[in-house]
């Protein structure tokens, strides 16, 4: 994949740094960039999905790959990572991939302080300590790239999802801030907004009990699209210096509505709520 070299120059070996790379999206983007000749450091809170995800490499891939396990939410494991990566690869990280994250439901009431806290810990403070801990090293090499993973829950303002859509809006805010911001230190960065993909994030994530097996249904058989296509996708725009990635249909109607008329979108969610209600008991 490009690699972002001051001139713009691609490179077809990227040394990146995937964050939740034990499942899912993370492990997609993980084996992609291998195919792709990169070597990779795969980090998951589990370290026993990270090392599955580097056997997988090694088994279809010639490159390098490497198992950590760190938290994305304690800054200093993130830290440690940024850190340990350099000295794993043996050269600087070229490109970090804010991919880990865990899905969090319910009425707004019903959420406890808590659950905000970890929903938080993960999905943004993991976005801030990548960024926080990488970009630094990007400025000073002269070139380096961010994938920040969102999710299209970051413009929806889906009911009963408040503490998710909050931190994905923040994800999306975020990347929008640092690609105007980093743009002149040639450092690129894209954002990735899907709808429904299938991964385990609600198997592993905290929602009412009357809607999760639902939401795992939705995710696991009536998605357009794979993790493995979202991650091409992903990829691709990345190399052509595309900020967004909002890789399906429905992604991208929820994108043009909102934009054209937030007050219509806004409305219409809040008509459309009771029947939602109606419809997952």
């Amino acid at each position: 994949m490009g690699l972002l070299k001051k001139k713009r120059k691609p490179s077809h070996q990227a040394y990146a740094v995937v964050t939740g790379a034990g499942s899912g999206i993370g492990r997609s983007f993980a084996l992609e960039l291998a195919k792709r000749g990169g070597d990779i450091v795969c980090a998951d809170i589990n370290l026993a999905a990270a090392e599955e995800t580097v056997q997988l490499i090694q088994s279809q891939t010639e490159q390098n790959a490497y198992a950590v396990q760190c938290d994305v939410g304690d800054k200093d494991a993130v830290q440690a990572l940024a850190e340990q990566a350099e000295h794993l690869l043996r050269h600087p990280v070229s490109l970090v991939v804010n991919n880990a994250g865990v899905g969090l439901g319910g009425k707004f009431e019903d959420v406890s302080l808590e659950d905000w806290q970890w929903c938080m810990h993960v999905n943004l403070w993991g976005v801030i300590h990548g960024c926080h801990y990488f970009v630094p090293n990007f400025k000073q090499q002269g070139f380096g790239a961010i994938i920040n993973v969102a999710s299209a829950a970051a413009y929806t303002a889906a009911p009963e999802m408040a503490a998710y859509n909050v931190t994905k809006s923040s994800v999306l805010a975020l990347s929008e801030t640092l690609s105007a911001e980093l743009r002149q230190d040639h450092i690129r960065v894209n954002v990735l907004c899907p709808t429904l993909v299938p991964t385990n994030i609600m198997k592993n994530g905290r929602l009412p009990a009357h809607y999760s097996g639902l939401a795992d249904d939705l995710l696991q058989n009536h998605a357009f699209i794979t993790s493995d296509e979202v991650v091409k996708k992903t990829l691709n725009n990345l190399d052509a210096g595309r900020l967004y990635t909002i890789p399906q249909p429905d992604a991208k109607l929820f994108w043009l509505l909102k934009r054209a008329s937030p007050v219509l979108y806004s409305k219409m969610l809040g008509i459309g709520y009771p029947w939602f209600k109606k419809f997952v008991k």
